[in-house]
């Protein structure tokens, strides 16, 4: 906060407030003194409207603290052009989604383009959780002013339609805010999209006999989906099991992506935000991370497949250095890292396709 933006501030609050002393703290200030005789609190917030600065009172004994910081300035995202490649990805994931979830709902897509509508609830909902996941990721890229590019969808023949999607980060980040909040911003905002798909594609399936009812691929309960299918289901006996709607296996989906990706190993999202918050420390988290997930392989076999996929394409579970990485903690980048931590232990799943 520069000279000027005080003199700003004493031009607002001068008609009700008397100032006896002025302290500097980094980029706030604080000013100590009292209200003239006719003035309130209400009218120091009053005259700080419009202004760039959040005012916080604080009462003491004989005097008023006024503590000063300075807002960040609104975020404006200027729609890009979408290059061609990611139209047509984008356009390609959709049809083979859409192909997953009408065979999924128990449609025939050779049949007839009328069927194709039966996997629209799949794959709008998947979608939309992995679109919200890299929108984060892409919107606080440029809050921070780091070149990204558009999100890259991609289609694949699966039973779910696709692999995922990614943004790629054509800058370096220099700041350990920066990279705190565009690792979280993902799977804060794939989770926030995800549950609510969740609860109500549950809301909507069905339950089955498991001894006669027909046998489907079985998906692993992480916390979050026990307490959810607990609340819906009171009832559940062990003989009794839930046939997802279309909607809730988007959902589960995207809590197993999310998990995936808060991993706190190299460069995954749980990377970037390991990094932030352990510093130097982290290192070592990482290797430890990465080769739990072979043991975890007895239970299944995907954990393999994902540590295989991660030394092949990272080639280490190391996070590129970053300055003044050890610097203590703000209150806000501890907020966020508890909350990515409790986002990845309800979303844990320890095997997602049992065996």
């Amino acid at each position: 906060m520069q000279t000027n933006d005080l003199k700003n501030i004493l031009d607002r609050i001068s008609p009700f407030f008397i100032v006896k002393r002025i302290h500097k703290n980094g980029d706030d200030w604080t000013i100590i003194g009292r209200l003239l005789s006719d003035a309130t609190e209400q009218d120091l917030n009053v005259s700080m409207k419009g202004s760039e600065f959040a005012l916080e009172v604080k009462q003491m004994v004989e005097n008023l603290d006024l503590l000063f910081k300075k807002m960040d300035p609104p975020l404006v995202i200027k729609i890009p052009k979408v290059p061609k490649m990611h139209l047509f990805l984008f356009l390609a994931t959709i049809l083979t989604t859409l192909f997953a979830g009408t065979l999924m709902a128990g449609g025939n897509p050779f049949s007839s383009l009328l069927e194709w509508e039966k996997g629209i609830p799949f794959s709008f909902t998947l979608m939309l959780i992995l679109g919200c996941h890299e929108t984060g990721h892409y919107v606080y890229a440029r809050k921070h002013k780091v070149d990204a590019t558009l999100p890259y969808f991609i289609p694949a023949p699966t039973f779910i339609g696709t692999f995922g999607a990614f943004i790629k980060i054509k800058s370096p980040i220099y700041k350990r805010l920066a990279l705190l909040e565009i690792g979280a911003a993902g799977p804060i905002a794939g989770f926030l999209v995800a549950v609510p798909a969740l609860i109500w594609g549950l809301s909507n399936s069905i339950v089955i006999d498991t001894v006669t009812g027909p046998d489907g691929i079985k998906l692993g309960d992480s916390i979050l989906m026990k307490l959810l299918t607990v609340s819906i289901f009171p009832g559940l006996t062990e003989n009794q099991d839930v046939i997802l709607h279309p909607v809730a296996f988007a959902g589960w989906i995207g809590l197993l992506v999310t998990m995936l990706n808060l991993l706190p190993i190299g460069q995954l999202d749980g990377g970037h935000i390991g990094y932030a918050m352990l510093g130097r420390k982290f290192d070592k988290v990482a290797k430890i991370a990465w080769l739990c997930l072979i043991p975890m392989s007895i239970f299944s076999p995907n954990w393999l497949i994902w540590a295989l996929l991660i030394f092949f394409l990272m080639r280490t579970t190391k996070h590129p250095p970053l300055h003044n990485i050890d610097a203590p903690h703000t209150p806000r980048e501890k907020w966020i890292g508890i909350i990515c931590l409790l986002i990845f232990i309800l979303c844990f799943i320890p095997a997602p396709f049992p065996s």
